[in-house]
């Protein structure tokens, strides 16, 4: 049928080949079962955010196709003024103003004279604020006189659009002075930049994992954006480099700074890294205005944007929501520190039996090569439990990689990096007090040592790095290593630059690698590698990120979900519950699908929804997170508690499985929704508590002080006894010291007593 006029697009009337709206006839069928009209509603725009309708045979809906019958749907035409405040309205209307190519007639400014509220929460969560030109901005202007609080919206997404389009033609400007530079060129710039600001001074502390500061996390995003932009517009020939061609970039940009300072420190290097800075700097600052302001705006409930004039100003309305975004990266840091511990507590009972495991390499790098093993052993231990990753994975050769050894193997690289180039840097800089003398006393001492490259970056031919690497493979069945292994390995971690600029260049969507994700940047035949990132970056995000943002894909993320239900069965086994995975209920019209895992204890039943993902690292990708995945298993969890409660009172068989009994039959029943990433923690979702798979965990372990470093570990205290007081600290931070019970188990999920921070001093022994 032809669209109804009420839904105009650019170009011809968009025809879709249905005999009915799915959007109306939903609408009807679920007034028919007796539910209200504003349930109805919020039903069906449910459905749109959903993608529904699904794939009929081969038959599948564009977006496009989707947008323009919901859109020109009765539902929103009848649509009364207070439903477009409930949520799935809201996300829907956002939805609409973030897409261009349907328009439906005279709707916003409908909205903006019955819920102007409903409109401006819609403008914030939909991305206008940095899409000026969209054809939705402009409908946004025209409702502007329907409501003053819409109208001073205006006013001040066209301050942000100034902003944001000043800096945007800064980044320009400074980009056509750096247009000529190769990649290759960029990345010397890149690493030379990063020597002189970025590397840390001092390496003295003794940490077990080094971490990146805010800075230099900022900069490495705003390396991301540049090499991106230079990859969308490089000749497929210029990105597979040779010897000739690394020689000749080396020979322009590299040498000059290093070793002809004295004479020529205005020639065309120098002033190509004076460039680079400022190139850098702009780059930065649009970035950060993305994400602390325009983000902010868009998806900060906790902050108001009031315009001053032509300033604008942030007032807080909320410091709980605020505060919430900053707990959950300190959440995430004594993570890090709680599966450390696990990893020493590991090779206590395990590795220390066989003292042969420890010999990595030469005796001089033993302990860096421990701490390594530790490391891997850390973030093995994290995406077994956690994510439910299998000792080996697929990588996207084909090849089977032996998790372990991947990961040991990055963690040897890091291990290398940091102490041959950044600590030898840094070392080589405070004798000197200068950076270039630095760099340059590094480079001439690794010719002398063996003709090692120790220049700012590094490059070699797969072939040598293969051979390299096959050496960490060495097992007691391969006392040689395995070259395909390494070889897998090397894919594993390898990022594609030839393939990325094509894919760029071809503007096709999908992912890009942040730089820390895959640390071994392919050039054809030719493999380059930064020391300033893989030396500092943390490789258990790395790993995190690799198979679960870039590889969600995989085949095997179905069987890593099912691990994680399983884990946490066996936890809740131990701890007294039966529990039940994967029950498929009876099908019905509301058919809620598989339930991933039922728990009983006592009078209680639990119906826990398990989502895996991935580390977040901006408020945006959260709130995605949060409209989309969370939502959508809130509403998945609520007709799976609903339906599992029907059936325990009426399926013999599913009450058998729980091992149920007439006169034991749950009266209180709980939904969860336990996903892998943080972020969002401890809201709910369709009334159902959202919690961390990792606080599970350590719920159910009770050993919530390896959170707090209880060894000192992280503060560089090794080698001495103190197990004792590890005992007595794991005593008084138990979360259950009258012991285990269900209620006690749900008071302390509930109230998040897992991240308890009271202060150390009450809870341990003094130092002896």
């Amino acid at each position: 049928m032809i669209v109804p006029h009420s839904i105009a697009e650019t170009g011809d009337p968009l025809i879709v080949q249905r005999a009915t709206n799915y959007y109306d006839d939903l609408f009807v069928r679920v007034i028919g079962d007796g539910v209200s009209q504003g349930s109805a509603i919020e039903r069906v725009a449910t459905a749109y955010l959903d993608g529904k309708p699904l794939p009929v045979g081969k038959k599948k809906l564009s977006k496009k196709e989707r947008d323009s019958l919901f859109w020109s749907s009765d539902v929103v035409e009848d649509c009364p003024p207070d439903a477009w405040n409930t949520e799935a309205m809201s996300l829907a209307l956002a939805r609409y103003l973030g897409q261009e190519p349907v328009a439906a007639d005279r709707l916003v400014t409908r909205v903006a004279r019955e819920a102007p509220e409903a409109l401006i929460r819609a403008v914030r969560q939909s991305g206008l604020v940095v899409n000026p030109h969209s054809p939705r901005r402009a409908e946004l202007d025209q409702a502007a006189s329907e409501c003053e609080a819409v109208a001073e919206l205006c006013r001040v997404l066209d301050l942000f659009a100034r902003a944001h389009r000043e800096r945007v033609a800064a980044l320009e400007a400074h980009k056509a002075q750096l247009a000529g530079l190769s990649v290759f060129d960029v990345l010397i710039y890149a690493s030379l930049y990063a020597f002189e600001v970025l590397v840390p001074r001092d390496f003295t502390g003794k940490l077990p994992a080094p971490r990146s500061g805010a800075d230099v996390q900022v900069a490495w995003d705003a390396l991301s954006d540049l090499l991106a932009w230079k990859l969308a517009g490089a000749s497929g020939s210029s990105l597979k480099l040779t010897d000739d061609s690394i020689g000749r970039s080396i020979a322009r940009h590299l040498r000059p700074v290093l070793f002809e300072s004295g004479t020529t420190s205005t020639g065309e290097a120098f002033r190509s890294l004076r460039a680079f800075h400022a190139l850098m700097d702009k780059q930065v600052e649009l970035n950060e205005f993305i994400s602390r302001s325009a983000d902010a705006f868009s998806y900060d409930d906790g902050i108001r944007f009031e315009r001053s004039g032509d300033r604008l100003e942030i007032v807080e309305v909320d410091p709980a929501a605020r505060a919430a975004w900053q707990r959950d990266g300190l959440k995430l840091d004594r993570l890090h520190g709680y599966w450390f511990h696990r990893a020493v507590d590991t090779y206590v009972e395990q590795v220390a039996a066989d003292p042969a495991k420890w010999m990595i390499g030469r005796t001089e790098n033993a302990e860096a090569n421990r701490m390594a093993w530790l490391r891997s052993l850390q973030a093995q231990l994290r995406l077994r439990e956690a994510y439910g990753v299998a000792d080996e994975v697929t990588s996207d050769s084909g090849e089977t990689v032996d998790l372990f050894r991947a990961l040991l193997s990055l963690d040897l690289m890091s291990a290398f990096f940091l102490r041959d180039f950044l600590a030898a840097f840094a070392e080589r800089l405070d004798a000197s007090g200068d950076w270039v003398a630095a760099l340059q006393r590094l480079t001439m001492d690794g010719l002398r040592e063996g003709f090692q490259n120790r220049l700012p970056l590094t490059w070699s031919d797969r072939n040598s790095k293969v051979a390299n690497i096959t050496g960490w493979t060495v097992t007691a069945s391969e006392p040689k290593g395995n070259p395909r292994m390494a070889s897998a390995i090397l894919d594993f971690w390898t990022y594609d630059m030839v393939a990325m600029g094509e894919r760029l260049q071809r503007n096709e969507p999908g992912l890009q690698p942040h730089l820390f994700e895959q640390a071994v940047l392919k050039f054809g035949a030719t493999l380059v590698q930064l020391p300033w990132i893989v030396g500092l970056q943390n490789n258990s995000s790395a790993a995190i990120n690799n198979l679960r943002r870039l590889g969600a894909r995989r085949g095997q993320a179905r069987d890593e979900a099912q691990r994680i239900e399983a884990g946490l069965a066996r936890l809740l086994n131990a701890r007294g519950f039966k529990t039940l995975l994967n029950w498929k209920p009876p099908r019905n019209v509301d058919d809620p699908g598989e339930v991933d895992l039922i728990a009983t204890l006592d009078q209680h039943l639990f119906v826990i929804e398990v989502k895996s993902t991935f580390l977040r690292r901006s408020q945006r990708e959260a709130w995605l997170h949060a409209t989309s995945t969370l939502r959508k298993a809130g509403d998945q969890l609520r007709r799976k508690v609903e339906a599992v409660s029907l059936a325990i009172a009426s399926d013999p068989e599913l009450r058998a499985s729980l091992e149920l009994t007439e006169d034991r039959v749950p009266t209180r029943h709980h939904g969860w929704i336990a996903d892998t990433s943080i972020e969002c923690d401890h809201l709910r979702f369709a009334g159902f508590l959202k919690v961390s798979v990792e606080e599970l965990l350590i719920a159910l372990r009770d050993d919530r002080h390896l959170l707090n470093d209880p060894e000192g570990l992280l503060a560089g205290n090794y080698g001495a006894d103190q197990s004792l007081e590890a005992d007595a600290s794991r005593a008084a931070w138990t979360l259950y010291p009258d012991g285990f019970s269900a209620e006690r188990f749900i008071e302390a999920i509930e109230t998040e007593a897992v991240w308890d921070l009271r202060d150390r001093a009450n809870c341990r022994p003094s130092q002896r």
